[in-house]
């Protein structure tokens, strides 16, 4: 039986997450902003603290997965905190909990990025490089000067960084021995899209994203590909980030990839 840690647990693809893989069998340590094994806040330096202190403390320093699913959306009207939670809480955790890992059997991590991250290139991401060089009065800048679109750039912008993070870490975690990936969600059928749908800047765009296949995805179509990252089927793949997007990805960038 394997302990996997996994992050916004409590709703939408995490939780559809943490059924599927303890239907399988897996010990589950959930963590959320409330109800969950451990609530805690990510979106500040001492609530990602704690937060990696009691789990660390829960599994007895050693975990065999890790599922980062915690995240904000565009319509959160404080967009620094959409970057705290979406970047920071994200990568605070991964160096958090790499050694824990380090003593599993056949650990792997996996992110729950976004399709919004291959929408913006790197080179044109206002906030990737501040980020990636701890310069928090540069994004905040960059938000700053967003103005209505702040929350838009503020989750495009936190899933490239996030995204990109992952990839940078793609060399030490093999020499680690822990492999590590991210999935690329389009739209799901969440209380988060749903929030999304009801605010008056984004939900018209966001209730028209849909790929070619016409529909929005189920939170258990996103848990089947963690679990199988997760899993010795996927023990060759390191440093990927899966697309499920019905399409989306194909159809807006067909030549980029």
């Amino acid at each position: 039986m394997s302990t996997i840690a996994i992050t916004g647990s409590a709703s939408g693809i995490g939780a559809a997450t943490r059924q599927r893989l303890q239907a399988a069998g897996h010990q589950l340590i959930g963590l959320d902003l409330r109800g969950a094994d451990i609530d805690a806040d990510l979106s500040t330096p001492a609530g990602r603290d704690e937060a990696g202190a009691r789990l660390l403390e829960r599994c007895s320093g050693r975990l065999d997965g890790v599922v980062l699913c915690a995240g904000l959306g565009p319509q959160v009207s404080d967009a620094t905190k959409i970057v705290e939670v979406n970047y920071h809480g994200v990568v605070a955790l991964l160096d958090a909990l790499l050694p824990a890992l380090q003593r599993g059997s056949d650990p792997a991590a996996v992110v729950v990025s976004s399709v919004a991250s291959t929408q913006m290139a790197w080179e044109k991401n206002p906030l990737g490089s501040a980020l990636e060089a701890g310069d928090t009065q540069r994004w905040h800048a960059a938000l700053a000067a967003a103005g209505e679109r702040a929350g838009h750039l503020a989750y495009a912008g936190s899933k490239n960084a996030v995204t990109v993070a992952v990839r940078r870490r793609v060399p030490a975690w093999a020499e680690a021995g822990v492999r590590l990936n991210t999935v690329a969600p389009g739209a799901v059928q969440t209380p988060l899209l749903q929030a999304g749908m009801a605010d008056a800047r984004y939900g018209k765009a966001i209730a028209e994203f849909l790929g070619p296949m016409g529909r929005r995805a189920r939170p258990e179509e996103i848990a089947a590909a963690i679990a199988f990252l997760l899993g010795p089927d996927a023990s060759y793949v390191h440093g990927a980030q899966l697309a499920i997007d019905g399409g989306v990805d194909a159809q807006t960038r067909p030549t980029a990839f």
